[in-house]
């Protein structure tokens, strides 16, 4: 450093070229990044405040506030947010981030069965030797109990993700003559080349289709209706507009796009309306048979809040 400061008296200011060559002369092998930061520093308690902007030497990140040169940092601005469009990418191929899902929670009690829907819809699971397609299963919550309850049911499982298929293969309950699960990303997929055509009495969809972006949500239905005989029927289930759930994630604006959003862990959601979901079944060559808004208030007593959570139930005829 004496060499650079001995440059500065002999040369001045001006020659600030040859100060700059002399001070990294002298620093050998340090990294440049702290290089230029201590040279700037250097320069700047050197110089008077006309001399540094004739020279229009560029901002150092401080300001010298007092003549024993105090040193105030400046506020670095946060970081930009993460562009939506990558949020998308993620989302709309949905593959990666279903997987890690159910990668993280596979050896936790996260997933809880289903229990309730022989209660919504049993009438439909009890008339002889029935052959159902749970699309989008998960770890198996709706077909162990449906399996359990039915066991005449013969059931074919498909997910997208590899991990949730492992999942129900890997359950106690799992009986290979029953229940025949296989990996398909039904938005891409043609099921027809995992099940015969028009063999199937009653497909379920429970929080399956609002994990898809809503261009690929008719193609779903388009492709169900493909393995589903004359007369046979979807039974859906999943979220309505204005669920707590819904109002949290505008809250945080991670919004994709008009009610559908994306989590913290790069999974998605849809949050339907009746009229939007009738209209989606309808286009496809389905009649509604039954479409109802339901709700329930749950209280979280330990944060003190009370949840307003809101599910939409559907039943279509092939």
């Amino acid at each position: 450093m004496a060499t650079v400061a001995q440059s500065i008296d002999n040369n001045g200011l001006n020659s600030l070229e040859n100060v700059f060559q002399a001070f990294v002369d002298n620093l050998g092998d340090k990294i440049l990044i702290l290089t230029i930061f201590d040279f700037m520093t250097f320069i700047w308690i050197q110089a008077s405040k006309q001399e540094m902007m004739a020279l229009r030497l560029p901002t150092p990140p401080f300001v010298v506030t007092t003549s024993a040169f105090h040193i105030r940092k400046r506020r670095r601005p946060p970081p930009p947010p993460v562009p939506v469009t990558a949020v998308k990418l993620q989302c709309f191929g949905g593959v990666d981030s279903w997987e890690n899902f159910y990668d993280c929670h596979q050896n936790k009690q996260f997933f809880k069965d289903r229990h309730y829907l022989h209660k919504d819809w049993g009438q439909y699971f009890s008339n002889g030797n029935i052959i159902l397609l749970e699309a989008g299963c998960g770890a198996g919550n709706t077909i162990f109990p449906l399996a359990n309850k039915y066991p005449q049911l013969h059931i074919h499982a498909c997910d997208f993700s590899h991990h949730a298929i492992t999942l129900v293969k890997s359950h106690p309950n799992f009986l290979k003559d029953q229940i025949n699960a296989f990996v398909c990303n039904i938005a891409e997929e043609n099921l027809c080349d995992h099940i015969m055509p028009a063999s199937v009495d009653i497909v379920t969809l429970v929080f399956t289709l609002s994990a898809l972006s809503p261009e690929k949500m008719p193609i779903v239905i388009q492709n169900l209706g493909l393995v589903l005989k004359p007369g046979g029927h979807v039974l859906f289930r999943d979220y309505a507009i204005g669920d707590y759930a819904q109002l949290m994630l505008m809250n945080k604006n991670q919004v994709l796009s008009e009610n559908f959003y994306f989590r913290g862990d790069g999974t998605c959601s849809f949050y339907f309306s009746e009229g939007l979901l009738r209209e989606l079944f309808e286009r496809a060559g389905f009649i509604v048979v039954d479409v109802n808004t339901y709700n329930r208030e749950i209280i979280n007593r330990a944060r003190n809040i009370t949840m307003q959570r809101r599910w939409i139930r559907a039943v279509f005829r092939r």
